[in-house]
C-alpha cells in the first residue's frame, strides 16, 4: 500500500492531505523539523528530524520507495523521490516528472545564483483557491494511479 510523504514544514495543504488519505485508508508520514500539531488518527504520523539544511529531505529520500507519493515544493526532493519511483506533487498540484525535472532543477540553479550576485528575481505567487483545488485533483488522481499499478 501505498504512503504519503510530507515535506510538512511548509506544506499549506496538510488539512487536504489527511482528508484525502482517509478516503483512501492511507498513511501519512508528515517530516518536520519541529514538532506539529496532526489529528488524532494512526495513519497519521508525525517524523520530527534534527534541525539542519535538508535533514527533513534527506529523511523523505531514504524512506520513500516505489509506488509512494511525495508533496513538496522543493525540486532537488522531488528529483530523489522520483529516482525511487515515487510520484512527487508540489503544493499548487504540480506534478513532478522525469521530462520536465531536469529543466525545473536548471532554472532553480538560475534563479539562485541570479539572487547571490543581488538580482531581486521575487517569489512564488502567493497560494490562491485555485491551488488548494488545483492540489486535491492532483493528489486523488496520483493515488488512483498508483492503485492501477
Amino acid at each position: 500500500m501505498p504512503e504519503i510523504f510530507v515535506d510538512a514544514d511548509a506544506c499549506p495543504v496538510k488539512q487536504e492531505i489527511y482528508r484525502v488519505a482517509r478516503r483512501h485508508a492511507l498513511r501519512v508520514k508528515l517530516v518536520s523539523n519541529s514538532w506539529m500539531q496532526t489529528p488524532p488518527d494512526e495513519r497519521i504520523e508525525l517524523v520530527v528530524v534534527g534541525d539542519g539544511l535538508d535533514v527533513a529531505d534527506d529523511w523523505i529520500a531514504e524512506h520513500v520507495g516505489d509506488g509512494d507519493i511525495v508533496i513538496t515544493a522543493d525540486i532537488p526532493l522531488a528529483a530523489r523521490c522520483l529516482e525511487q519511483g515515487a510520484i512527487a506533487l508540489g503544493h499548487k498540484g504540480r506534478a513532478f516528472t522525469e521530462d520536465m525535472i531536469g529543466e525545473a532543477l536548471a532554472s532553480r540553479e538560475i534563479l539562485s545564483q541570479m539572487r547571490d550576485v543581488g538580482i531581486a528575481t521575487g517569489g512564488p505567487p502567493p497560494f490562491q483557491k485555485k491551488d488548494r483545488s488545483r492540489f486535491l485533483h492532483a493528489l486523488d488522481e496520483a493515488i488512483r494511479r498508483v492503485q492501477r499499478n
